[in-house]
């Protein structure tokens, strides 16, 4: 039987959400925090829960992103193949032969991913990555087929991978599409549920913020409309403990809280970050630094909204992101909510100031 945490990580995982279509990501991130805070939206459609703790300042907010990588049908042949758009950042390898769901108008159609057959190809032409848009999703038709008329799918509905969210065999492993970044969602709700007794004092803003994989857009519209004093990004790391990657890389599934130094959109915080570090120094929860020279988080835009904000990136190392299929260690997870909860029990007006005054 699942636990509350594995229940949570299975719904959210579970459920389909490109970016522009989070809504029903939304539904689940609101059904778990009405009862707490105060629910509210940007108009991209990023949601916001606002718990009043023993302070109305600082306004802390600790965001995670709804969206997962997806596709959108851009054409559709006559004989009822569906040409796509990439939304968010694919690799040909891993996109090729997988089952997708095609959100169409009468609702999920199941299909495969399919190209040319590497078998009538060129040598040449064998040896390439093919491009997403190289591609088709196939749902089983044959002939001429107007799909728009009997399956109802359109130009602009959403595609999105077929992955059903699995305890794996050691328990503690789990399995499933859109862990990038649904376990910030969750870990954002985790803070607030572990908060809902504990006088803070602060404000505590737990967000799930739209369109993080197409630029970052709800993030910033969000960060906007609350005015944060202090961010808290929530997202995975690229697990490096895979063949392939030579050394001892600290990236590896089971080396607790990613604390990221650097992205290619954001430098955190120099004084936020020494604070995170010593209290996990002080709580003995387990931690390493990671830095990714291409590639950002909602932290990007955070960090430079209105006249900006103390930001630092926290997560988990995930294997496998932006697949169909990515794997996360439970107790990484467990040690990043109990990072943020104790960050948020110690963030006072008199600390946040610390972070940016001279």
């Amino acid at each position: 039987m699942m636990d509350r945490t594995e229940l949570l990580l299975a719904e959210m995982t579970d459920a389909y959400g490109p970016p522009g279509h989070e809504e029903a990501i939304s539904k689940i991130f609101k059904k778990h925090l009405e009862k707490l805070a105060k629910i509210s939206f940007d108009k991209m459609g990023s949601i916001i829960a606002e718990r009043k703790g023993a302070a109305v300042d600082p306004k802390i907010m600790v965001v995670g992103h709804l969206d997962e990588i997806g596709f959108m049908v851009s054409e559709i042949t006559g004989n009822g193949f569906i040409k796509l758009l990439p939304l968010g950042g694919w690799w040909g390898h891993i996109t090729l032969g997988q089952r997708v769901v095609v959100l169409g108008k009468k609702g999920a159609v199941i299909g495969v991913v399919g190209s040319t057959p590497p078998h009538i190809l060129e040598p040449e032409a064998r040896k390439k990555v093919l491009e997403v848009t190289d591609m088709y999703v196939d749902v089983g038709v044959r002939g001429k087929f107007d799909v728009k008329k009997k399956l109802g799918i359109y130009v602009g509905d959403v595609v999105v991978p077929d992955s059903k969210f699995t305890i794996m065999a050691t328990k503690d492993m789990y399995l499933a599409k859109a862990i990038d970044n649904r376990f910030g969602c969750a870990a954002a709700i985790e803070v607030m549920w572990r908060l809902e007794k504990v006088k803070h004092p602060n404000t505590l803003y737990a967000v799930g913020s739209v369109q993080e994989e197409v630029g970052c857009r709800g993030a910033g519209t969000a960060a906007w409309l609350i005015n944060p004093d202090i961010c808290i990004v929530m997202d995975t790391g690229i697990a490096k403990d895979v063949p392939g990657i030579s050394g001892e890389p600290p990236e590896k599934l089971g080396s607790g809280v990613d604390i990221c130094v650097y992205d290619g959109g954001m430098i955190p915080n120099v004084r936020l970050r020494q604070f995170v570090v010593d209290t996990a120094d002080k709580l003995k929860i387990k931690y390493h630094f990671s830095s990714v020279a291409r590639g950002t988080t909602d932290g990007s835009r955070i960090h430079v909204s209105r006249a900006g904000v103390p930001t630092i990136a926290l997560g988990v190392e995930v294997r496998y992101i932006h697949g169909h299929n990515a794997i996360m260690y439970r107790g990484d997870y467990d040690a990043s909510v109990k990072l943020v909860t104790e960050l948020v029990k110690k963030l006072d007006a008199k600390t946040v100031k610390s972070f940016t005054q001279n």
